[in-house]
């Protein structure tokens, strides 16, 4: 009898919590708050980190890209500098105005092109170097369609160089968001991501493990934003094996909007992230970074 009731208990732990070390772990690396006295500092809303984890280039929602480098100490960082600022830039060179300035995503392919999704004007720029001008890519048909200010928020670029963006918004909460890849120089709509709930579509990346990581977030009112992170693996041609890495609190972190995974030098995976601070005094631009263990 005894046995039996042991039995059953091991049973029932190993559904309630899963097998040790079954899931992934995430560890809270470091959260750093990144000041600068540039009065076009703030709004960053895409982040791509180099190999090494040292250097970082972002784009702000104001229409500006940054470059920068963290200071770390343990691996962990401490503090983060500014390195140059500098306007996006229109195909004729100019800075881009306005709404036409505000950026979302950003994504690096491995030969260092810079690509910028923007959701004032539903679209996507690239950049052959920082601090260029721009070149167009073809639009999808749904972009011009999209709701203003909940566009293309995110953008990733896996090892293909083939781009995968979505909208911030799906129009209802079962419904799903849809994922648009652009190669061979045209876009098509080939799947969609499931939406659970209220959170939205801020962040992605793909990770040298070469899954998708895509970074959600919903504001819970004056308590303030929740961050939830994703990833989801590919079966075939479509994503799947969807795993939740990250749920959290509202205001354990701020306005967390862009998303970099990389490799450290002990191999393990790094998710570097960094909030838009919506130039609003009592917010802050802050950078997040956690580790997987698996």
């Amino acid at each position: 009898m005894h046995l039996r009731l042991a039995l059953a208990l091991i049973v029932l732990l190993g559904w309630a919590f899963g097998p040790a070390f079954a899931e992934p772990r995430l560890e809270l690396m470091s959260r750093t708050t990144w000041r600068d006295s540039d009065p076009r500092f703030g709004g960053f809303s895409g982040l791509h980190v180099y190999p090494g984890g040292q250097r970082f280039l972002t784009v702000s929602d104001r229409g500006s890209i940054a470059q920068g480098h963290f200071l770390r100490e343990d691996g962990r960082i401490t503090g983060a500098k500014l390195d140059a600022l500098a306007p996006l830039r229109d195909p004729d060179g100019r800075p881009a105005p306005g709404k036409a300035g505000d950026a979302e995503g950003l994504a690096v392919r491995a030969d260092g092109r810079i690509y910028v999704s923007f959701e004032g004007q539903h679209r996507v720029w690239t950049y052959s170097s920082f601090g260029g001008e721009a070149a167009w890519l073809p639009r999808h048909d749904d972009f011009r369609g999209m709701q203003n200010n909940s566009s293309l928020e995110a953008l990733a670029i896996d090892r293909k160089g083939t781009l995968y963006t979505l909208p911030e918004r799906s129009g209802r909460l079962d419904r799903p968001f849809p994922v648009y890849r652009y190669r061979k120089g045209g876009w098509s709509q080939p799947f969609a991501l499931p939406r659970h709930g209220p959170h939205l579509p801020v962040g992605a990346d793909f990770g040298p493990d070469g899954k998708f990581y895509l970074l959600e977030r919903n504001l819970s009112g004056l308590l303030g934003f929740e961050t939830r992170l994703r990833r989801f693996s590919f079966r075939g041609p479509v994503l799947g094996a969807e795993e939740i890495l990250l749920s959290t609190r509202a205001g354990t972190h701020d306005n967390l909007e862009g998303l970099s995974v990389w490799r450290d030098s002990e191999g393990h995976l790094r998710i570097t992230m960094i909030s838009d601070d919506n130039f609003k005094a009592f917010q802050r631009t802050e950078f997040v970074e956690y580790r997987i263990h698996e």
